[in-house]
């Protein structure tokens, strides 16, 4: 595990861990209707995010403060247009760098892949205004595919797309820091490897993004529910599935994956399925959690407040953040089976103790979800710490957004089927997957 200098610190600093993967073109495994991606974690030495400079505590600090705002991607906001594109989301949080292909002939893109973001954008030439990107903008003028959307098309409608300039499908996307991106709604062929290739898919071609936007990116690529994502998009070919499995941050040179369709499958011994509580209009992914335990402790709601659909399953945030009526009888729990010094950190807004990360021994913590899916969260992933504190990574929502992050989810693959609208997981180790 990493080793933090000033943990409390840095914990209270942000609510999101951010693993960014490069998603190799040249590593996808195509089988029937399904494929999967190889993911690099974004302190790989191959990362092309990787700063040689950086210790391992500087990474982990530095990837905290970058995902502070992440949070906000989840919280409504009164600042957005009624009839514009609206996906708030923290625009260089750099939960996970992809790279896909646009176009014809096929032009390569580093994009932000997002489960909890819709449409799949890009900056466009011309430009009348971008920031700067270290690869060439693509240039849809050189794409024999190409075509913007009308304002009377469907698509348009889809992505709450406007008409102010021309007879074209307009989106706009506000971030939460003053970020944004405007430009087309178009259809292009969207390429994931040689060997999957999807016409027609639509995209927004950015032509005015400004804000804070990494170099070394363009654009997000939508991977959440709604019906303009990228996934949704592609729901047909690939039966409406996909799935991951993420290495821990503790791993940055071992793979992960990205699975579609056939290869996206999660079942088998210890696999368990709960009911995603998510509408056809949400961008999110929900599920209920309906208690967790700590040992032999069942932790149960303290009302039916929340009872369905409580907890949003995101692969881009570090912590677990808690529903409010589980996370007093949660810690409760976590300090009677401890038996050590609670440290009391004024910046701090979850439980630490008073010892070494090496020899702090972990109670078995269980999230019970709907349907009788019991998940055994990866007891090295349940606390993080250094050589003199050890804290949860579990803090409580205050406002009642709640959210189960990464580190819950590590030795886990995590399946999604958008069709049947449920979630599988099943422990594995996925240095192996």
């Amino acid at each position: 595990m990493a080793s933090l200098h000033s943990l409390p610190y840095l914990v209270a600093l942000a609510t999101t861990f951010s693993i960014v993967i490069l998603c190799s073109l040249s590593l996808i495994e195509a089988s029937n209707d399904g494929f999967s991606v190889e993911l690099m974690h974004r302190d790989s030495p191959k990362s092309p995010f990787y700063d040689p400079s950086e210790t391992p505590q500087q990474r982990l600090a530095n990837t905290l403060r970058r995902s502070i705002n992440r949070v906000n991607h989840f919280r409504p906001t009164s600042s957005f247009s009624t009839n514009a594109v609206d996906s708030e989301i923290v625009p260089d949080s750099g939960e996970y760098l992809m790279q896909y292909a646009v176009g014809t002939p096929p032009v390569k893109v580093f994009g932000i892949a997002d489960t909890g973001s819709d449409l799949t954008w890009l900056q466009c030439a011309p430009c009348t205004e971008c920031y700067k990107q270290k690869d060439p903008i693509f240039d849809p003028a050189k794409s024999s595919t190409y075509k913007t959307v009308p304002c009377t098309a469907p698509q348009c409608r889809t992505v709450s797309g406007q008409c102010v300039r021309s007879n074209n499908c307009e989106y706009t996307l506000t971030y939460g820091d003053g970020s944004s991106s405007g430009g087309d709604v178009a259809l292009d062929t969207v390429t994931l490897g040689s060997t999957a290739r999807f016409p027609q898919t639509v995209i927004g071609c950015g032509h005015d993004n400004t804000g804070v936007f990494s170099n070394k990116g363009s654009g997000i690529v939508g991977l959440g529910n709604s019906a303009i994502s990228l996934v949704s998009q592609l729901s047909t070919s690939i039966a409406g599935k996909f799935s991951y499995c993420l290495v821990p941050f503790d791993k940055p040179d071992a793979k992960s994956k990205l699975n579609f369709g056939t290869n996206a499958v999660v079942s088998g011994p210890g696999a368990v399925t709960t009911p995603l509580t998510t509408s056809e209009s949400d961008v999110f992914y929900t599920l209920t959690l309906e208690a967790v335990s700590v040992g032999p402790t069942r932790i149960n709601p303290i009302s039916a407040k929340s009872a369905e659909g409580n907890i949003i399953i995101d692969s881009g945030t570090t912590l677990t953040v808690l529903p409010s009526n589980l996370y007093t009888g949660f810690e409760a729990a976590l300090k009677a089976q401890i038996k050590l010094p609670v440290v009391k950190d004024p910046e701090a807004s979850n439980l630490c103790f008073y010892s070494p990360e090496s020899t702090f021994k972990v109670p078995t913590i269980i999230a019970h979800f709907t349907g009788g899916a019991d998940v055994t969260l990866s007891a090295p992933y349940t606390f993080l710490g250094n050589e003199t504190i050890t804290c949860m990574a579990f803090t409580p929502a205050d406002d009642d957004i709640a959210i189960f992050g990464n580190l819950a989810q590590a030795d886990q693959l995590v399946g999604y089927d958008i069709v049947k609208k449920t979630v599988s997981f099943k422990p594995t180790d996925c240095t192996k997957a």
